[in-house]
């Protein structure tokens, strides 16, 4: 074999192997999520979002909610016998109001039983979806979001105070017209918090938690930890299936090659360093 040969061999063997290497990892999850549905007896469906690479030129790609994603869970659940229960694991920044309602609305007609389980976080839409199912169910330092709206890239309820507190002469048009349509979403976003958390609350706390998530008295990244989701009213467990941090392992695509995060990934507790002699 010429030199030329083995170059042209070596380039397809490099070029294949992140094909290879994500197959087998597609392969792993797939296994997984049928192991869940087995156990739990149960349609699971992961809604899971990173900053990937590319497998070749490296470029890296922002994920969020989309109306793609709201088309494919909805497919999934139409896929579904009606009393068999959905499990939906969430991951993701948040993403379009419009994707992620139809997806919330969704959930909330299943008849069957819908948890949403949160290992790591659910922001934004993510929460919006979050509220919409009988249980949730979030890890130790999980985090929900508020769902308050945004436009463009200025919170709505930002743009409400412009409005309200400097005289109207003094506001320039295109800054009325984003407040009024900011005071619209606030409204609609309301409604729709409490259309999807009326039936499992009291009115009051039902009207009380669509205003809080809503109105915009946090920034838009605000984290709301189990517990104070729990002072909020809203009823969370925090019991999340091991099986379910196993399956987020699997999803880990960093976008730079050197990690920033480094440790030895085997289980470590104090007895195995208990009674043993120190080397040094």
């Amino acid at each position: 074999m010429d030199v030329m040969s083995i170059f042209w061999l070596f380039f397809m063997i490099t070029a294949l192997q992140p094909v290879i290497k994500q197959r087998l990892l597609e392969s792993a999850r797939q296994r997984l999520i049928a192991r869940i549905e087995r156990q739990r007896g149960s349609r699971v469906i992961l809604l899971i979002h990173r900053q990937e690479t590319m497998s070749l030129l490296g470029f890296p790609i922002l994920r969020y909610i989309d109306i793609n994603d709201s088309e494919e869970v909805i497919r999934a659940i139409h896929m579904t016998d009606p009393d068999v229960p959905l499990d939906i694991i969430l991951h993701t920044p948040g993403g379009l109001v419009l994707a992620s309602y139809q997806i919330a609305h969704a959930i909330k007609l299943h008849p069957g039983k819908v948890t949403v389980f949160v290992p790591h976080y659910a922001m934004s839409g993510g929460t919006l979806i979050a509220l919409a199912a009988d249980e949730i169910v979030m890890g130790e330092h999980a985090v929900l979001g508020p769902v308050d709206p945004q436009i463009g890239e200025f919170p709505a309820a930002s743009l409400i105070k412009i409005v309200e507190k400097k005289p109207i002469s003094e506001v320039d048009d295109k800054t009325l017209l984003l407040a009024d349509i900011g005071q619209k979403a606030i409204e609609q976003l309301r409604n729709q918090v409490y259309f999807l958390i009326k039936d499992r609350y009291p009115e009051d706390r039902a009207q009380e938690l669509a205003r809080v998530l809503s109105e915009g008295r946090w920034t838009h990244d605000y984290p709301i930890t189990i517990d104070e989701a729990r002072n909020l009213g809203l009823n969370v467990k925090s019991n999340v299936p091991e099986e379910i941090y196993q399956l987020m392992a699997l999803y880990r695509q960093p976008v730079r090659r050197q990690t920033t995060v480094e440790y030895l990934p085997v289980p470590r507790y104090k007895r195995q360093t208990e009674g043993k002699p120190d080397t040094k």
